[in-house]
């Protein structure tokens, strides 16, 4: 059963409450806490893109660098920065932007939203947080002669690897699988086991398929996020974390010993992410700055004054 986690009071009243479940690891990968139902598996939505990004290094993509790895590790925003790395790798395998599978969509940020409609762009699938996932997919096909089309399916040759890199990277045996928001398979992971494939991304050796995803997602937070992306603000405070969030309030993440952490908000609701990160961080000894300060306490408003706070409900984490 899930547990309470994070509380939402205004003006010294409880409000709202954020239930969930919480994993977290020392460096030799065992747990130090468990609240809620951390054994039992969850679709980890985008925090499962570095296991993808792992499965396109294994079978042969190269990416031109760290920002174009990132970039396949994404839950991007649309920027204009963002944009241009997945067209700059559609274009170097000769592929259309109509190729990408996954659905139309207008970039996530405000700013470039608003440029893109009063440019007189439409919803288009490389506007999609997906897209460099996609892109890189696309290209992997193209390097190892697998049809590009249908590669989204759970039967692609693409896709079969995906299965086989999550089930040794987690341990897990293969699950039913569902569909994920861009259309990709989505493999359910326990929480446990999630917490433990980002802490092997955190503590392997230099050049392996691992550490590269892990190395390009702590060079480019910016680049697999956006401009106040959840990701990059906790990665910018905490030099040495690797972190990525899911959609409906998943979030992993390690730091270099290999300590790791996971949870699921029951909810989904993104407002309680990131003071229950930072909780977690703070209890795997990370000391405050006054960055994470201000990330673990965002402010209720009323009125347009701080009349109260989203927190990480004192002793729980």
């Amino acid at each position: 059963m899930s547990v309470e986690l994070v509380e939402v009071v205004r003006s010294g009243f409880r409000e709202c409450v954020h239930r969930g479940s919480v994993v977290v690891l020392d460096a030799a990968g065992e747990p130090t806490l468990e609240l809620g139902e951390v054994h039992l598996p969850i679709f980890p939505r985008s925090t499962n893109k570095p296991m993808q990004a792992i499965t396109l290094l294994r079978n042969g993509f190269q990416p031109l660098d760290d920002a174009e790895l990132a970039i396949a590790t994404a839950s991007h925003f649309g920027e204009p920065d963002h944009v241009a790395l997945v067209r700059r790798l559609l274009d170097r395998f000769g592929l259309p932007d109509s190729s990408l599978a996954c659905p139309p969509d207008l970039p996530y940020d405000e700013r470039a939203r608003a440029a893109a409609l009063a440019g007189g762009q439409q919803p288009h699938p490389i506007y999609m947080n997906c897209s460099g996932k996609h892109a890189a997919m696309l290209a992997t096909c193209a390097i190892n002669g697998w049809p590009t089309e249908g590669y989204q399916d759970r039967t692609h040759p693409l896709q079969r690897a995906v299965i086989a890199t999550v089930a040794d990277l987690t341990g897990e045996p293969e699950a039913d699988l569902g569909i994920d928001g861009c259309g990709l398979p989505i493999i359910p992971v326990s929480l446990v086991n999630l917490a433990r494939v980002f802490a092997t991304m955190a503590t392997a050796d230099p050049g392996t398929p691992e550490r590269r995803v892990a190395d390009a997602v702590r060079a480019h937070p910016r680049v697999i996020s956006g401009t106040n992306g959840a990701d990059l603000l906790a990665m910018r405070a905490t030099p040495g974390l690797v972190c990525k969030i899911g959609a409906d309030g998943v979030h992993a993440g390690a730091l270099p010993d290999g300590s790791a952490f996971a949870y699921k908000i029951e909810d989904g609701h993104d407002r309680a992410r990131m003071p229950l990160t930072l909780a977690i961080l703070h209890r795997m000894g990370i000391v405050w700055t006054d960055a994470h300060a201000e990330l673990a306490a965002p402010a209720v408003l009323g009125g347009g004054a701080r009349v109260g706070v989203i927190r990480a409900i004192p002793g729980v984490v």
